[in-house]
């Protein structure tokens, strides 16, 4: 059992996902396992899973617990030594496991790997998710090898090598469980959105690699629990950034980036409000206050991950030393390429 990795797909009220893609996943998994892991869904996803597939092992976490927390409790009966944390709008392709595998077995010291992502909807692009790995600047703002902001690239081969990166996107992002559990888990806090760069930096503080194997590719839908136009997003994203900024930097670094960031914050909801979207400005003005209000409790989090050591972003891999916001607005650089030039 020790040497097999085990796919693990979370699902919350998702039937309708689960029967366009667990097929094919199941199919292309073979001979490894596949779990549903279920969020107290209300739906009759479980009932379909135990009809059509009862090769797939179901484990229910009693309650909806969002990404983090369903991952850390649903992760827990596993005895496999890797495990692919899968959303259950991904379509897999044939032999997509046998790269990642291999990929562990060549780098023991890789804490994560994923495979490169392309969008479902228009196959020929990268997706928003992932893209080829992903990136931060000094800002601490994600992209990714692909994917600038909203820009997708076309995926013409330029980001066919494996390559660490900064982080691996939560679509699909196969851990070492071992250094799963050294990084400290998931955090529950976060509830849904930047969970897997929380992680991700994590495992790279405590001295693991995490990696884009392109050799292995899935396409992902996006957007199948919250779309890219939900304030709901946009709150998630405004409030997790800042939260694993904090629990992440060494104490002066993450104040002066966090004072940069409320004053960018501020400048993104007067453009949400050009544009129309008054609810996405009061989405970031809910964040920076849940942020506010959790100050005291990031803080106690910060030395709570087995004493991993605090690290400036330099000395980690996949950063970019310059704001990406700057490159992209400024300057016009909205392909990945033109930051590393």
């Amino acid at each position: 059992m020790k040497e097999k990795i085990a796919v693990a797909i979370l699902n919350w009220n998702g039937k309708a996902l689960l029967e366009k893609y667990l097929p094919g996943v199941v199919e292309d998994s073979k001979p490894h396992p596949v779990y549903v892991i279920d969020n107290d869904s209300g739906d009759d996803s479980v009932a379909y899973v135990e009809e059509h597939f009862p090769e797939v092992q179901i484990i229910q976490t009693g309650e909806n617990l969002g990404y983090a927390g369903g991952y850390n409790e649903g992760l827990k009966p596993l005895k496999e030594k890797y495990a692919v944390l899968l959303n259950s709008d991904v379509r897999t392709t044939p032999g997509w496991l046998e790269p990642i595998m291999g990929h562990f077995e060549k780098y023991p010291n890789c804490g994560a790997v994923q495979p490169k992502i392309r969008w479902d909807r228009e196959p020929e692009k990268f997706e928003y998710a992932g893209a080829s790995g992903g990136f931060i600047d000094a800002l601490g703002y994600p992209f990714c090898r692909g994917r600038v902001l909203h820009e997708l690239e076309v995926d013409g081969g330029q980001y066919n090598d494996a390559r660490p990166v900064f982080w691996a996107t939560g679509a699909c992002l196969a851990v070492n469980m071992d250094a799963f559990e050294r990084a400290g888990k998931l955090d529950p806090m976060l509830f849904a959105h930047m969970e897997e760069i929380d992680l991700c930096w994590r495992m790279q503080r405590a001295g693991y690699a995490v990696w884009v194997e392109p050799k292995s590719e899935v396409y992902h839908l996006g957007g199948a629990t919250l779309n890219a136009d939900s304030p709901r997003k946009t709150y998630l994203n405004f409030r997790n950034n800042l939260i694993i900024l904090v629990k992440n930097l060494p104490q002066l670094r993450a104040m002066g980036v966090v004072f940069a960031r409320l004053i960018l914050d501020g400048i993104a909801g007067v453009k949400f409000v050009l544009e129309g979207k008054p609810k996405h400005t009061l989405a970031i003005l809910q964040a920076h206050f849940a942020f506010y209000g959790r100050f005291t409790k990031i803080q106690r989090t910060r030395m709570s991950y087995n004493g991993l050591p605090l690290l400036p972003l330099k000395k980690l891999q996949g950063t970019y030393a310059g704001s990406m916001v700057w490159q992209f607005y400024a300057r016009g650089h909205k392909h990945f390429s033109a930051f590393f030039k």
